[in-house]
């Protein structure tokens, strides 16, 4: 077996325990399967990993960085504001349709979690991890086209992650493209109605009637 750095080993065996538990479900992947599956010894594994948990936030914290990687790079100025959002969740949307059983696991895990013992804090990890990616994706957006926004970031930040998760979840169920479709626009008109750029206050401001010279008597002092 080649020598790599463990960073990259740990890497190696966390992408195979998703394949693992995509394929098979998180209660029957073994330690001995994922080796198989890594091509790796048990004694690599547990050099790796000191437990299950540690395991299994790996496991969270990659899959949640496949489906941010995407929507980060099509993040990039489009004509609008709007155009640039949109584009950035279907970007992740491409990756649910491509990865569904990634996607489906991501809730397996959560359940997991929290039905045992000492592993309900991965499922606040996981859910936490959601709300700062769309922290991160938020303010890579103001760089790029400054915005100011009518409500905290972190509360918006929240807001995403329960709309994509919660429409994530129903499309695995029932499927229906056409209606995911028209529901991301939805989300994205009201994400987009939410924010200020420098040209929707040039626009207001050019709206106000001009103001009225006073045409009355003289004002006592």
């Amino acid at each position: 077996m080649a020598r790599m750095p463990s960073a990259e080993r740990r890497r190696q065996l966390t992408e195979a325990a998703i394949r693992v538990m995509a394929r098979d479900g998180v209660g029957s992947a073994t330690t001995r399967s994922i080796c198989a599956e890594a091509g790796v010894s048990l004694s690599v594994f547990h050099y790796c990993f000191d437990s299950k948990q540690a395991l299994l936030e790996s496991v969270i914290v990659a899959i949640t960085e496949h489906g941010i990687t995407v929507a980060r790079e099509a993040i990039r100025p489009r004509a609008t504001l709007r155009e640039t959002i949109r584009a950035g969740f279907q970007a992740y949307w491409d990756h649910v349709a491509a990865n569904p059983g990634e996607h489906m696991l991501t809730y397996e895990l959560t359940q997991y979690a929290l039905r045992r013992p000492g592993f309900e804090h991965l499922a606040r990890r996981q859910y936490e991890l959601y709300s700062d990616t769309y922290t991160e994706l938020i303010e890579q957006l103001r760089l790029l086209m400054p915005f100011e926004l009518r409500v905290p970031v972190h509360v918006l930040a929240r807001y995403l992650a329960a709309m994509t998760d919660g429409l994530t979840l129903n499309h695995l169920v029932l499927g229906d493209a056409a209606v995911s479709a028209a529901i991301l626009d939805m989300i994205t008109d009201h994400v987009a109605g939410l924010t200020d750029t420098a040209a929707d206050t040039a626009e207001r401001d050019g709206d106000r009637p001009p103001a009225q010279e006073y045409a009355g008597p003289p004002l006592s002092v």
